[in-house]
């Protein structure tokens, strides 16, 4: 069997399967010729170069948008976080100072509960201590 640059030879065949000789014919003496420059293209004219430049400045200008666009995105969104800190700082100031004082309110409402409740037991004390007085004088006048 010929096939252009290579020969196969069948050798004998066997049960386990069949054998080839592959004959590569030696390359012939004289050298294909390669170009050394690549081939020339066909001549772009001053209008296909503008259009070029300009696809390329608009490729550009795209980007830059592109790019800025985000940059702002990023700046918008860090004024966003900011903020909200700020407002979640407020917020919470104005609740600790709220808490604080309901908490002052209660303690002032149950320091007023407790000296009244004081000033009674006491005035008690001194109506028991009274009576015991007139008792004790009505006691010893009865003695006299």
């Amino acid at each position: 069997m010929d096939s252009g640059d290579m020969q196969v030879k069948i050798l004998n065949k066997r049960a386990s399967g069949q054998a080839f000789e592959v004959i590569l014919t030696p390359t012939s003496p004289e050298p294909k010729d390669f170009p050394l420059s690549p081939l020339r293209k066909k001549e772009t004219s001053l209008h296909e170069i503008q259009r070029k430049l300009e696809a390329a400045e608009e490729r550009r200008k795209s980007q830059q948008a592109e790019v800025l666009k985000h940059l702002a995105e990023k700046h918008e969104h860090g004024k966003e976080v900011i903020q909200k800190a700020i407002d979640e700082s407020c917020n919470f100031s104005k609740m600790a100072q709220e808490k604080l004082a309901q908490k002052m309110e209660a303690n002032k409402e149950n320091r007023s509960a407790h000296m009244a409740a004081l000033n009674e037991k006491f005035k008690e004390k001194d109506k028991k201590l009274e009576e015991v007085r007139k008792n004790k004088e009505a006691n010893k006048d009865k003695e006299n």
